[in-house]
């Protein structure tokens, strides 16, 4: 028996670039809203207490209108409540070099950072499964051929240094 996956999930996305933070800062916020359904993401950036929150969350409004307009326009059936967060990806931007004085005349370098945040929302679906028989198999052939179960391997518990091994180690590090 073969089973074919029917529906192609569309995705709709926004993007906000430049933007000054760090990447690893809209990394923080970004990784808690992943696979989050859209109302649950709105909810969990808006009362977010991080400097990325409203710039996330307002690339994810973006996102969510993008996903109406598109489908108004193509005339696709999209459901805004079955929406969620596919994607959520902070890219690193360009980072501007400045100076800052030090002491004795001496400039000191550092760098701002910028971030490209991406987000992508799409629509859950269901996966309509079609199974496909072949003809030269009976039911009783295909009810045989079930997969085998495999047993999970339990681990080895670790193993625990004797008095005189502990002993060696504290001598040889003194």
């Amino acid at each position: 028996m073969a089973k074919i996956a029917a529906d192609k999930v569309r995705e709709f996305r926004a993007e906000a670039k430049f933007q000054r933070s760090s990447p690893q800062k809209a990394k923080l916020v970004l990784d808690t809203i992943k696979g989050m359904r859209v109302e649950q993401a709105l909810n969990t950036v808006h009362f977010s207490s991080k400097k990325m929150a409203p710039v996330i969350e307002k690339v994810l409004r973006s996102a969510i209108q993008n996903a109406t307009y598109v489908s108004q326009e193509q005339g696709l059936d999209v459901d805004v409540d079955k929406l969620y967060v596919r994607t959520a990806v902070a890219n690193e931007g360009p980072r501007m070099k400045r100076i800052r004085p030090a002491p004795m005349g001496r400039a000191f370098r550092y760098q701002r950072r910028m971030v490209h945040v991406i987000v992508t929302v799409a629509e859950k679906k269901l996966p309509t499964v079609v199974t496909v028989v072949d003809p030269g198999v009976t039911a009783a052939k295909a009810k045989e051929s079930k997969p085998a179960v495999k047993k999970a391997v339990a681990k080895k518990a670790a193993v625990k240094k004797t008095a005189a091994k502990k002993a060696a180690v504290k001598k040889a590090t003194k």
